[in-house]
């Protein structure tokens, strides 16, 4: 499908691609929380700012944890057991903000209730439970959708779209860092395409660490992960043929990107024309204001709003997934990432 050349090049992918109608973030969809810990208590505020949605039910590993965080968020049901809130005909998608390991198995909980689900990254441990969470969401016909919230960003979809556009030319370098490694990895389809097959993964550390992800002869994925607390730089570089992006400090959840495109004719290189360095555009796109988060939240978490409003917009046009990242992304980057964790373990 061709994308709308005439939008702006920071809208979102399922608007650009024509498959959903804008106005349909007030779709109404009835959410229910699973996991009363600190990212969900994140992510609710953001679902209060999207028109379509309403915080329904929470549930918690107890009782009175699930009523103290509904008694915070305005929530009207509170549930001690995960079973009976996904069974509730007041709950239309489930939010799984619960530990990685327990996402599998949460998951698919809500799947077999019938229930859309966003599950918080990573999807799962392993690229195999994500492939039996979504055979398991495909046989119910439901969306599960892996929140990868980064993909949402303008941003990134600005970004996405130059890529596409070919406005850099083919890629052939892509280098990210964070101590997320689920976000760096995921930097490598966003520029090569899921559909690009990693022909080798070399892996030095753990944390910090790295991976150099090759797609070919000539072209990698330079992936560091820093050890956290520590002044990483925390950017995103793309780089083309014929001019870079960069996705800005913090590039797992960016609100700037610098584009540098030389002239045509000159060649991309400051070594090659007298030190002087390609015209650089810089395009800021501010966090949502209609959010208020709670103290201590990580961040720029306002932009799970971006992630929030393309779930019902997909929805309301019958979609089962958000083409910001799809199971194919989503597989492609688990797939990386299993990879580097065997690296790991064979020392």
């Amino acid at each position: 499908m061709a994308p709308n050349s005439t939008l702006p090049p920071s809208t979102p992918r399922d608007v650009r691609l024509g498959i959903t109608d804008p106005a349909d973030v007030a779709f109404p969809l009835r959410w229910g929380i699973l996991g009363a810990g600190r990212i969900s208590a994140q992510w609710v505020p953001c679902l209060h700012a999207c028109a379509g949605a309403t915080v329904t039910a929470v549930a918690a590993r107890s009782v009175d944890r699930a009523r103290e965080f509904a008694a915070r968020f305005g929530i009207p049901s509170a549930y001690g057991s995960y079973a009976e809130m996904v069974e509730s005909p007041d709950v239309d998608i489930v939010y799984v903000g619960t530990i990685d390991r327990l996402h599998k198995e949460h998951a698919i909980l809500a799947i077999e209730a019938g229930k859309h689900v966003l599950c918080e990254k990573n999807l799962a441990e392993t690229a195999a439970d994500a492939r039996a969470m979504y055979a398991a969401a495909e046989a119910r016909g439901v969306m599960l959708q892996d929140a990868v919230w980064t993909r949402f960003f303008p941003a990134v979809e600005h970004a996405r779209t130059l890529i596409e556009a070919g406005a850099i030319g083919e890629v052939v370098l892509v280098q990210s860092d964070f101590g997320g490694t689920i976000y760096t990895v995921q930097a490598a389809p966003l520029a090569f395409g899921s559909d690009a097959t990693p022909t080798a993964v070399t892996v030095a550390g753990l944390r910090p660490g790295g991976a150099i992800v090759e797609y070919g002869p000539d072209k990698c994925a330079v992936l560091t992960f820093p050890s956290m607390p520590s002044e990483f730089v925390e950017t995103t570089e793309i780089i083309g043929r014929e001019g870079r992006i960069t996705l800005e400090q913090p590039a797992h959840a960016p609100t700037t990107i610098t584009v540098r495109i030389p002239p045509p004719g000159t060649v991309p290189s400051r070594y090659m024309t007298a030190n002087v360095p390609a015209p650089a555009q810089r395009f800021e796109y501010p966090l949502p204001a209609a959010v208020s988060l709670p103290d201590l939240a990580y961040p720029n978490q306002q932009g799970f709003l971006y992630q929030a409003e393309a779930v019902h917009r997909c929805l309301a046009a019958g979609l089962r997934q958000c083409p910001q990242y799809d199971k194919q992304e989503s597989l492609h980057t688990l797939d990386i990432l299993d990879e580097i964790d065997a690296r790991r373990a064979s020392g």
